[in-house]
Order: C-alpha cells, then sequence, then structure tokens
C-alpha cells in the first residue's frame, strides 16, 4: 500500500467530514466528497469556506484550493480512483457495514478505508469488507481540521501494512496520530474523558461545587497543563529531576486513597442532567454564545502555534 496519496474519497459530510474535507484541501489533496442527505453539497461547501481562514492561519500549503473539491451523489464515482478513504457515516453498526461494503465493491483493493467512528470497535465491522486487512478506525478529534489527535486502531482482521500506511499519511498531513494496539469501546482520548466525566458529575451530584467551578477548576488547573503536556509527562515534571519515580513514590499513597473515594455514577438520572442544564444555563448567562465559540477557537488556534513553536513539547 505504498501508492501516493492525492485523492481523497470523503463519505458523510456532516461536521466531522466536512471539517476533514477542509483539512485534506488545505494540505493540497483533491477531495471527492458525497452525502445522502438533501442539501449536502450545499451545506458542505459552506463550511468548508466557514473552516478556510482558520486554516490559512494554521498554515496550509501555497496551492491548496477549494477549487480541488468535487461533490459527487454516486459512491461508487466518489471512491473511483481515490488513493484513501475517510468514511463518517453514522455512528450505527448496520449502517457502518453497508457503507464499508459498498465502498470496499468499488473502491481500488489496495486503498485503505478509514472510519471515524467514534466508539465501534473496528472488528464488528471491517468483515462486511471483501478486503477487510484494509480497513480500519481514523477517529479525528472535533474539531479535525484544527484538533491535531487521530486514534488509529486496525481490527483482528487489518494488515500492519495498512496501520503503517495511515499513520504515515496522518502524519504528513499534519495530524498527531497514535497507535492503539487494543480494541477497546471508546478507543482511549474518550475514554480519559469519560474517566474526568464521571467524577465531574458526581462532584455536582455530591454538591461538591458548581457547574461553573468544576469548569474553572479544570480550565484554570490541570486543563492548562493538559493542553501542553500529557498526563505521565506532566507527573515527570512534577517529580523534578527526580521524575515520575518521586512523584509516585511521594504522591502516590494520596493518589490511591483519592482513587479509592471517587464516584462512580452509571447513568445520567433526571435530576443530575437537570443540575447540568441549570449549571450551564447559569455558568453562560453574561456570554454571548457565538462569540464564546468564536473565542475558544482563536485561542484554541494560538495555542497551535505556540504547540509548534515549541520544539521541546512532545
Amino acid at each position: 500500500m505504498s501508492r501516493p496519496i492525492n485523492r481523497i474519497a470523503v463519505i458523510g459530510t456532516g461536521v466531522i467530514g466536512a471539517s476533514w474535507a477542509a483539512l485534506f484541501l488545505s494540505r493540497g489533496l483533491e477531495v471527492v466528497a458525497t452525502d445522502p442527505a438533501p442539501g449536502a453539497e450545499e451545506r458542505l461547501r459552506s463550511m468548508v469556506d466557514g473552516f478556510w481562514p482558520a486554516l490559512n492561519r494554521i498554515g496550509m500549503v501555497d496551492d491548496a484550493s477549494v477549487a480541488r473539491l468535487r461533490f459527487e451523489h454516486d459512491l461508487a464515482r466518489t471512491v473511483s480512483g481515490a488513493d484513501f478513504i475517510q468514511e463518517n457515516g453514522p455512528e450505527r453498526v448496520d449502517i457502518k457495514r453497508t457503507l464499508l461494503a459498498e465502498i470496499d465493491a468499488a473502491a481500488d483493493p489496495d486503498v485503505i478505508i478509514a472510519t471515524s467512528s467514534s466508539g465501534i470497535l473496528i472488528s464488528a465491522i471491517q468483515d462486511a469488507a471483501r478486503h477487510p486487512e484494509r480497513v480500519l478506525l481514523g477517529h479525528p478529534f472535533n474539531p479535525p481540521h484544527l484538533i491535531p489527535l487521530v486514534e488509529v486502531v486496525g481490527g483482528k482482521l487489518t494488515s500492519q501494512d495498512a496501520i503503517d500506511t495511515a499513520m504515515a499519511f496522518y502524519t504528513v498531513i499534519g495530524k498527531k496520530p497514535i497507535h492503539i494496539r487494543r480494541e477497546v469501546p471508546g478507543h482511549v482520548a474518550n475514554r480519559l474523558q469519560a474517566a474526568l466525566w464521571r467524577e465531574a458529575f458526581h462532584l455536582l451530584e455530591q454538591g461538591v461545587a458548581s457547574v461553573a467551578d468544576i469548569d474553572t477548576a479544570i480550565a484554570h488547573g490541570p486543563g492548562l497543563r493538559w493542553a501542553l503536556l500529557g498526563p505521565f509527562l506532566n507527573l515527570h515534571l512534577s517529580g523534578g529531576a527526580a521524575g515520575i519515580g518521586h512523584t509516585i513514590d511521594h504522591l502516590g499513597p494520596p493518589i490511591e486513597s483519592w482513587w479509592q473515594d471517587l464516584g462512580a455514577p452509571t447513568h445520567f438520572s433526571s435530576p443530575l442532567r437537570a443540575q447540568a442544564i441549570a449549571g450551564i444555563a447559569a455558568e453562560l448567562a453574561a456570554y454571548d454564545f457565538p462569540e464564546t465559540v468564536r473565542q475558544r477557537d482563536e485561542a484554541l488556534i494560538s495555542l497551535l502555534a505556540l504547540k509548534t513553536a515549541s520544539e521541546q513539547l512532545p
């Protein structure tokens, strides 16, 4: 699977698919997209145009152009001649299996088929393809045109060559791919988020802190470090010259006691849901929502530029 990758087929052009398409175009690639929803082409082009200024600020190749975007109403024509396929269909096993079978039947047999699924195990769907060895997970973080992370997961039938090709391709277009070596529901990043959310909702339910205070605790506390380095590296730096071993030796006992005391809510009860909604309404009462989103994206772009310029940050 060493063919040059110049043409990308994007299947499904909702928020994730459109974001992927914009990113691919910004890297000078040709994109052929399809989506059966009425008005899909107009929405796709509008979203790509909306993403373009941010991509221009982040940096794109000199000859990047939205003119390289083509929309097809036929799935077979979309994947015919593609060098890489990014599928972004609904998060349902039955739909994914149908899509994979149709894509596999029309695509060249040596082309990677990557699904953006956020939770489905690739082994549960890849055998719908006649060439399951080229089917894998390429899960981005939303929005893909800004957030660098991509989780690459192979299933029971995925070849190592396919994984290597996907990892290399995502790296070349500026992503930060990680290879997840064993399939687990939710992959890695969503599981880490879910662990934090579980404790956040537990603290809210127990009346320990408000929604706004819990958000502040992360956004103006450890979240600042987490935006720069991961959990293990942050622990390592906390130990000074002696590193993570020193941190574990000295903070291990209290951390273990906190682990034992963490909450374990198993569902979103109606009262807890209502608490969260009311808390968010109070937290955002003084803010304009679109402006908050705009400022969030502006700060994210600045942070990405800082991280790119900081060569010593992994």
